[in-house]
């Protein structure tokens, strides 16, 4: 079918829209890509769509070709699986809920693991059956907070997820890899630059999980890689060397007045001062800092909780989050209900709640920290003589330079990518909830063993605007572009018929054409649309069509020629890729 924008639903915008934060909502909003619907919920026009499903295609092609079958599951999903797996608790508020008119509780799946396992234990029965991989394409919500970024944090998204089912932790293996190189080829196809990276598992659950994170400024994920080796990891799955702490004796831990000192840089300024222990050398990090925060459990009670970290770090909601899921956590802040907590003084010896020390607070190591009474501090408070964490929590920052977990002599360095794939070892955590057996080869029988393996498509589509723009507009790959060729009529007359036909003899060809035959629009305005429309091939019927020529423009290069019209589409074809 030729595309004719003259009939098409379509309108380009000139001014910025005001609602768009990141490059890729702007573009596609002022490009006629997308409509905004609702907090988080965006309505796809004929030429977004037709980008979404050129994305999407590529992604099926690439789970067919490993052996994947499609399968289509309902978003509206009963309670009881869920229940059955811990995750209605375990969501919390990030899931939408209702009743129907009986009562009954439902929920808007944010993905579908349950009903997975389920429909695997009713149709399976033997390990012949086995391996099997499964996927779906399918619309998937989840209850942001703060909808944001247009199609990169939404409550309404278009997802493509996939299960494999093994008899064994081998055939998980195999299938895990079969799904990431199948990924790798998918983002190259799609223009992707991207990183793997190690990553948590959060509410899924599992031994092990890795991201796939487009390269972008406008990412929400903060992901570190090593200078010396190849280690990639989710700064929220960074794990901390824990240092070597030489053997000796330190002093007893001593009470000191430090009035006035509630922040760890007077705490410094004012130990320098006093040479407190003697040292005139204190640094923020021979400090150790308490801060407590309010623990909210899926189901259950909030706790208080203290997490101390070395004063010259800041803690990582996000990495304590991570360490803590399925519970999140708040800053604490009713001191005056909790005197036993000295706001500014708050020290691990003796404290009276849950306490979570960084790695580096290690058995051994001394630090000048709070002495749980107002203005006042100890010195060489020794962990494993005066205080013992009842655990350990990587919650501060990383940063730059930071040395690698993996290597060891190599330093950290950060970059921001958007999360535009998740895949995970799930195990039997959804086989064991539902008690997916089948016959084994040894006539017994055997749990099966499961992967998770998510790509988030409609975010897909604004990675690639991310990745894929200039100043003025967007520049598709042609694997998704919504055409394969934009002809431009520059308006003068017999122009719009003969870009008609031109079109039409390009699309009998085998490609798909995009006709700009909008009439009483001046030749510039068609050209800026052009450009924000982001195909990149364009063929211009113009000031040379009664010589017999159109010019040709190439989007990324910028390059321009006069071509017969009889040999346009040989040309066309020769740009292709």
């Amino acid at each position: 079918m030729l595309l004719r924008m003259s009939t098409m639903l379509l309108k380009t915008l000139r001014e910025e829209p005001a609602e768009a934060e990141v490059p890729s909502h702007r573009l596609l909003l002022r490009a006629g890509y997308i409509r905004r619907a609702a907090p988080g919920g965006f309505t796809w026009l004929p030429l977004g769509r037709l980008v979404l499903d050129r994305v999407t295609q590529v992604i099926r092609e690439e789970m067919t070709a490993i052996g994947g079958q499609e399968v289509a599951f309902p978003a509206l999903l009963p309670r009881d699986p869920y229940e059955v797996s811990g995750r209605w608790t375990e969501y919390g508020d990030e899931i939408f809920t209702l009743r129907d008119r009986r009562g009954a509780e439902f929920l808007l799946a944010p993905t579908h693991e349950e009903m997975f396992a389920l429909l695997v234990q009713d149709m399976t029965s033997s390990y012949r059956d086995l391996p099997l991989v499964l996927f779906q394409i399918q619309t998937k919500f989840r209850d942001e907070a703060r909808p944001r970024a247009g199609l990169l944090r939404g409550r309404e998204f278009l997802m493509k997820d996939s299960y494999s089912f093994d008899l064994d932790d081998a055939g998980l293996g195999a299938a895990y890899a079969l799904h990431r190189a199948a990924y790798q080829r998918v983002f190259e196809r799609l223009g992707l630059e991207h990183t793997i990276v190690s990553a948590t598992s959060g509410a899924m659950g599992g031994s092990a999980s890795e991201e796939f994170l487009a390269s972008s400024e406008v990412g929400e994920d903060t992901f570190v890689g090593c200078t010396a080796c190849a280690y990639a990891a989710n700064t929220e799955a960074v794990v901390t060397p824990v240092p070597a702490v030489p053997g000796r004796e330190h002093p007893g831990l001593t009470v000191h007045d430090t009035p006035d000192s509630p922040t760890i840089a007077a705490l410094v300024d004012l130990a320098n001062a006093r040479a407190l222990d003697g040292r005139t050398d204190w640094t923020a990090a021979d400090t150790l800092k308490n801060v407590v925060f309010t623990v909210h459990h899926p189901g259950r009670e909030d706790e208080l909780l203290a997490v101390g970290v070395p004063g010259d770090r800041e803690i990582d909601t996000k990495r304590l989050d991570a360490a803590l899921s399925p519970a999140t956590v708040s800053v604490f802040d009713d001191f005056e209900a909790h005197p036993d907590l000295v706001k500014g003084y708050i020290g691990p010896q003796g404290i009276k709640i849950r306490y979570l020390a960084d790695p580096r607070v290690a058995t051994g190591t001394a630090w000048l920290t709070g002495a749980n009474e107002p203005g006042r501090h100890a010195t060489s408070v020794v962990a494993g003589r005066d205080f013992t964490p009842d655990g350990t929590v990587e919650a501060a920052e990383v940063r730059a330079g930071d040395p690698c977990p993996a290597c060891g002599t190599g330093g950290l360095t950060i970059r921001r990518g958007i999360e535009i794939a998740h895949i995970f070892r799930l195990g039997r955590r959804y086989t064991d909830a539902f008690k997916v057996d089948v016959l084994g080869a040894d006539g017994k029988p055997a749990r099966l063993t499961m992967g998770s393996y998510g790509i988030g498509v409609s975010r897909a589509v604004a990675s690639i605007a991310e990745q894929h723009r200039d100043d003025r507009g967007l520049l598709w790959p042609d694997e998704v572009a919504p055409a394969d060729v934009h002809v431009i009529a520059a308006g003068k007359e017999g122009q719009v018929e003969a870009a008609l036909d031109l079109g039409a003899t390009l699309l009998a060809e085998g490609l798909r054409v995009l006709v700009d035959d909008r009439p009483q629009l001046s030749a510039g305005v068609k050209f800026t649309d052009a450009e924000l429309i982001g195909i990149r091939r364009i063929v211009v019927v113009g000031r040379r069509l009664a010589e017999g020529y159109a010019e040709v423009r190439d989007r990324r290069t910028g390059e321009r020629r006069d071509v017969p019209l009889a040999d346009v589409t040989r040309v066309m074809k020769e740009l292709a890729g």
